[in-house]
């Protein structure tokens, strides 16, 4: 008998379930309200690694010798002023020396960085280590070479005293100031037969020659002057020496 009620409901043919139109539409309507409230999860865009442009970068050797702040000072420069971490690092390093002279030095360039803070027309940035890094600086291990390829990525200029990492920087592209050459472009421009008026000061390198200095310490040797040491002459400049250190005036006395 149960065999005959099987084969009975496998005769029964699938009925199919069949929804109205309105239903269906009822159905989409849900549907659509519980996706609404799924939050959705979007991929984080990596963050653009913003750049300075036109920045003035400076070196350990600029901040250490001071002058640059005396021009920014002036109001000479102004804009955006960069210092990388490893910089700031550099100075930690040399204001913690056993050296009194590199203790003193260090110390004076941090305190000149926290000062020009202040100055009204620049903002003054620190690289940090995130940023060093993001820039790809990490990978170099030279200061030297972490400096100049980050004024180069930022199109910025670099501050230095010192006279290898200025010429390094120009042969990489980056424009590059040494204090010390704008130093001595502004001194006192003196041509042969100028009348000056100086101090001798000391006697030169030969034992008839006396030495005085200028207001921006150009050197004029005087001859026949090292009598005269204390007093102050007039003098006529009778020949200019270029060097390395800068003008060097030859003199006489009237």
């Amino acid at each position: 008998m149960a065999d005959k009620n099987n084969k009975k409901q496998a005769k029964i043919p699938a009925q199919g379930i069949h929804f109205s139109p309105k239903m269906i539409g009822l159905l989409a309507e849900e549907i659509a309200k519980t996706m609404s409230h799924i939050p959705t999860f979007r991929p984080r865009r990596p963050k653009e690694i913003k750049k300075i442009e036109n920045a003035i970068f400076l070196d350990t050797s600029a901040i250490i010798d001071g002058r640059i702040f005396d021009v920014i000072h002036l109001g000479l420069l102004t804009g955006e002023l960069v210092v990388l971490e490893s910089i700031l690092l550099e100075l930690k390093h040399i204001a913690d020396s056993k050296d009194l002279v590199k203790r003193e030095r260090g110390r004076k360039g941090l305190a000149l960085l926290e000062k020009v803070k202040r100055v009204r027309g620049i903002k003054f940035t620190v690289f940090s280590a995130e940023k060093e890094k993001s820039l790809g600086l990490d990978s170099l291990k030279e200061v030297d070479e972490r400096l100049i390829s980050a004024a180069k990525q930022n199109k910025g200029r670099l501050i230095t005293c010192d006279y290898n990492l200025e010429k390094k920087a120009s042969i990489n592209g980056v424009v590059a100031i040494n204090v010390n050459t704008l130093a001595n472009l502004l001194k006192v421009i003196a041509v042969p037969g100028e009348t000056l008026h100086i101090k001798i000061q000391h006697k030169g390198k030969d034992i008839t020659q006396g030495v005085g200095y200028l207001d921006d310490g150009t050197m004029i040797v005087v001859e026949q002057a090292a009598s005269d040491l204390g007093r102050e002459l007039n003098v006529v400049v009778s020949r200019v020496i270029q060097t390395s250190a800068g003008r060097i005036l030859f003199s006489k006395k009237l």
